[in-house]
């Protein structure tokens, strides 16, 4: 990565705190594991409220924009139970802690018991007192909402079960993974359990039916209650309630005609919070359809696939969609659902893997521990990791890469996709990628060699201004300096 004349940083104190920057920088936390951690190393409990100073820091130094905290609600007791009897769950806790005791199963954090914050963590209040310390460090929050389904043991099963899927016993007894029997004011109902259309239930559970009038306006108020407490969400698996998504699941019909929860519950909430943030996790190439139905950001799954794939041509297709698209995707190389970055990748190309992801448009995501190059995935039940030693190189590499992207011109300038053109004989330049950020005070050149090969090319770029003068090139990620001619940049390029 490198740079042209002129520089010009983000002032934290100076972002605007009624909204979001260009192209934000996130920083997702595993809230359970991060507090158990820092009470370990303090010697005594840390909640919410409790974090230290000094973590608190770390993070804003760094340059992010907005904080995850994946995991707060209230856990259920029912699902940790069966979090603690799946024998393909226990054989994942073994591999990842293998000292782990019945006491680091605390459930997933995707079958949500309340919409509170979890009292282990510090209650409501505490959540709020870090929300406001988050905030004098130009810091802001997000926290998940899961629409597709609750924790088995809601308490709306026995308050409102018509808010969830149903069936018959020949249907339970057909498919006894998808549904399971509560007894409900001394009757027994047959519910669905939350699922990919894909997959098997998600035996920790219940779906919601958003066929109904009563589930859309009662979720649709779950989440302004949580708007009330963060700057945005990360909706779980959201294109699972989408019309026609749902309808190919679950069959029947809406209620309404042309409703859609979505686009209904996005613009309600955004008349209160107009600064509120809406992230999809979304698969199946709807992203497009999601930001349409008024997400800010959905999940860029196809570019981390395609990264794993390895094929730079397949990228640069990817990577030539429009401005308008591209700038509304979150771009990521590991999160709590992937394999870490550097067993993904490996050391070498995890380097090359993360320049690219998190210089493009759109919201960039960095998971805990990714900086520090840790290898250890743990399932999202747990609630305690390994100790990891960090990866000094990997942790220089991100310092260095952080530190260059906290520049505006990464957030307000122009985007531009290149192409490379041959040199030589070779034909290497099918594995180059590069692009351009632009604005008048700032020129900023992205380039990776996705092979494990020596590439070259030509990179031609647009800057007939500096014709007749000579420039400076410097790569933030190194040392290195080199000095051109203006028409040099235009014909035959770098």
């Amino acid at each position: 990565m490198s740079e042209a004349a002129g520089h010009l940083r983000v002032d934290p104190a100076m972002l605007d705190m009624t909204g979001w920057p260009g192209h934000p920088l996130l920083y997702e936390i595993n809230t359970w594991p991060w507090l158990r951690e820092m009470s370990a190393a303090g010697g005594k409990l840390i909640t919410l409220a409790d974090v230290p100073q000094a973590e608190l820091e770390r993070i804003a130094a760094l340059g992010f924009d907005g904080v995850w905290l994946m995991g707060v609600w209230e856990r259920s007791p029912l699902a940790r139970e069966i979090a603690s009897s799946i024998t393909d769950l226990l054989a994942e806790y073994q591999r990842a802690l293998p000292d782990f005791t019945a006491d680091d199963v605390v459930g997933s954090p995707y079958a949500i018991h309340r919409y509170e914050v979890d009292a282990t963590l510090g209650g409501p209040e505490a959540l709020a007192a870090l929300r406001e310390r988050l905030r004098t460090r130009g810091l802001r929050l997000i926290l998940d909402f899961v629409p597709n389904h609750l924790a088995i043991d809601h308490p709306w099963v026995l308050e409102h079960p018509n808010r969830f899927v149903q069936a018959t016993a020949d249907r339970l007894a057909s498919e006894p993974d998808n549904y399971f029997t509560r007894e409900v004011d001394g009757t027994p109902r047959i519910f669905a359990h939350g699922r990919d259309p894909h997959y098997n239930g998600w035996t920790d559970t219940v779906q919601l039916d958003y066929r109904s009038g009563e589930t859309r306006r009662a979720s649709c108020d779950l989440l302004a209650g949580i708007a009330g407490q963060c700057d945005g969400v990360r909706c779980d698996m959201a294109m699972l309630v989408i019309r026609d998504v749902f309808l190919r699941t679950w069959g029947g019909d809406f209620d309404l005609p042309h409703a859609d929860f979505w686009s209904e519950t996005i613009r309600a909430v955004k008349a209160t919070h107009p600064a509120f943030l809406v992230i999809g996790e979304v698969y199946w190439d709807l992203e497009y359809r999601l930001q349409q139905l008024g997400f800010d950001h959905t999940y860029d799954k196809r570019l981390y696939d395609r990264l794993i794939a390895g094929d730079a041509e397949s990228l640069r297709a990817h990577l030539s969609a429009t401005f308008d698209f591209q700038s509304r995707l979150i771009r990521f190389i590991e999160n709590h659902d992937e394999r870490r970055a550097v067993t993904a990748f490996g050391p070498e190309r995890t380097r090359a893997a993360a320049v690219l992801a998190l210089t493009l448009p759109g919201s960039r995501l960095v998971h805990e521990g990714q900086i520090e190059g840790r290898r250890v995935r743990i399932p999202v039940q747990l609630g305690r990791r390994p100790a990891e030693p960090s990866d000094l190189p990997i942790e220089a590499h991100y310092g260095r890469l952080l530190r260059a992207l906290s520049d505006a011109v990464f957030h307000e300038g122009a985007w531009q996709l290149l192409d490379p053109q041959p040199a030589g004989i070779s034909e290497s330049d099918r594995w180059v990628i590069a692009h351009y950020w632009s604005s008048p005070g700032a020129r900023r050149l992205v380039v990776v060699n996705w092979s494990a090969d020596q590439a070259q090319c030509f990179l031609p770029l647009n800057v007939r201004e500096l014709a007749g003068t000579s420039w400076q090139l410097r790569d933030l990620l190194s040392e290195a300096e080199y000095q051109g001619r203006g028409e040099d940049l235009v014909n035959p390029g770098l």
